[in-house]
């Protein structure tokens, strides 16, 4: 018979990643029903109540470790051991490391761009450092107060330098992915981009016309609201403008505020513009694609797309959207007309866990408590830092979901999954599956 236990690990931060990989390690132990190692968030407590355990008092930065198990003192044991692992302390170097970041971007001369992915509370002080020292910064972390955002634009501006978020997953610069990144062939398409996965729909689908792209610029969702006022968008745009190896720019976004889409359009450029900015009745991101397609004098090619094998099934009454891409699943909202699009890569769902690209637990949760008469729309986005093979646990759940499932598979012939072997488990799931979110949409509506 099987016990539970919830032990509270006062003050023992992990990042959500390691925490995921642990509790898959120890869910995968024999006598295990379930485990889950996470940070004590009102989300996760909430979560871990859900499956049935009494959860001590914890604060958000208190670990958990939830096991019900044949022997979960064992479980609990090797959830420990897995943690100790992660954090075992590396060798002595034999140079002392530099002990702040502006300290770090001046000894490294080469270097021209910092990465900062702390919590979004310490990102400030970061970024700050990398621009005073005269870098461009990519803001991975989210969480960072407007109020920060702007100073840290405005800084700068005065600097000559670009930041990128925050809340910035994706980036390439020169074939180099930062983020969430796809596999991409160069070409003359640059991308300046208030959505991470809006622009690597946009460029996945350009690398499948053999367009190719020069580099990936994101900017943050919140740049060009009037509260930022598109500061890093328009550096974005000059530089790319600048550069000899882009021929045409492709602006990626969410409506932004009135009167900074005025001083954008404005804003005298050498370099065609496509706008690709979702609202109601405007250009979806596969037409903006296949605008930039034709100017380039490129042919637009048939976006490919695999039917489902299920047979058929109870009418569907209601679209429901279950995305890890916020500008995909607006993109689904504005297509549908739905208003049960969730988009688990939301902050809301994020603190506390790791991002639902990599972690596939809500959205197999999700697939199972969804109804026969649902038709379940919803993004795999494929690429580095994403997960390594996403159909490995949820084509189970499509498998086993009552609802209709329709799947956007975010991706190139290059990325490490393999998009066809991705479309195959989807597809022998009961799924069908587009590489176009638009299309995805438009066919998960039409099942109504």
């Amino acid at each position: 018979m099987s016990g539970a236990t919830v032990l509270v690990r006062p003050g023992s931060y992990h990042d959500s990643v390691t925490l995921m990989r642990v509790s898959r390690a120890v869910s995968a132990l024999p006598g295990v029903e379930v485990a889950m190692v996470a940070m004590a968030t009102a989300l996760n407590v909430s979560i871990i109540e859900e499956l049935g355990f009494a959860v001590p008092e914890a604060g958000p930065g208190d670990l958990l470790v939830a096991v019900r198990a044949d022997d979960p003192r064992a479980a609990v044991e090797e959830a420990e051991r897995h943690l100790s692992a992660a954090h075992r302390p590396q060798a002595a170097p034999e140079e002392q490391r530099p002990l702040t970041t502006r300290s770090a971007a001046t000894a490294a001369e080469d270097a021209g761009l910092v990465l900062v992915s702390t919590p979004g509370e310490h990102a400030f002080a970061e970024a700050y450092d990398a621009i005073e020292a005269g870098r461009h910064v990519m803001i991975f972390s989210d969480g960072v107060p407007v109020a920060q955002e702007r100073r840290l634009k405005e800084l700068a501006e005065a600097r000559g330098v670009l930041v990128m978020g925050p809340d910035c997953g994706t980036a390439v610069i020169a074939g180099a992915g930062l983020g969430f990144a796809n596999v991409l062939s160069p070409g003359p398409v640059g991308v300046v981009a208030a959505s991470g996965t809006g622009a690597q729909q946009v460029t996945c689908l350009l690398d499948r016309a053999g367009a190719g792209v020069s580099h990936v610029l994101g900017v943050g969702g919140r740049d060009l609201s009037a509260e930022v006022g598109g500061l890093s968008t328009v550096r974005a745009l000059r530089m790319l403008d600048d550069d000899p190896g882009t021929e045409l720019i492709v602006l990626v976004s969410k409506p932004p505020a009135p009167e900074v889409a005025r001083a954008v359009r404005e804003l005298p450029l050498r370099t065609p513009v496509v706008p690709a900015l979702l609202r109601e009745g405007g250009t979806d991101l596969t037409e903006a694609a296949e605008q930039a397609l034709r100017l380039l004098g490129r042919p637009v090619p048939e976006w490919p797309a695999w039917p489902a094998w299920r047979g058929a099934r109870p009418a569907a009454k209601r679209v429901t959207g279950l995305y890890s891409g916020g500008t995909l699943a607006a993109e689904a909202a504005l297509i549908t007309g739905s208003r049960d699009i969730v988009d688990f890569g939301d902050d809301a769902y994020t603190r506390g866990r790791a991002h639902p690209m990599i972690d596939p637990a809500l959205r197999v949760e999700a697939l199972a408590t969804a109804g026969e008469s649902d038709v379940v729309l919803m993004d795999v986005v494929l690429g580095h830092a994403a997960d390594p093979d996403p159909a490995a646990s949820l084509a189970h759940a499509v498998a086993r979901s009552p609802a209709t499932v329709v799947v956007a598979l975010i991706g190139t012939e290059g990325d490490p999954q393999d998009l066809h072997r991705q479309a195959a488990a989807f597809r022998e799931a009961g799924a069908a599956v587009f590489t176009s979110n638009a299309q995805a949409a438009r066919h998960a509506r039409s099942l109504l």
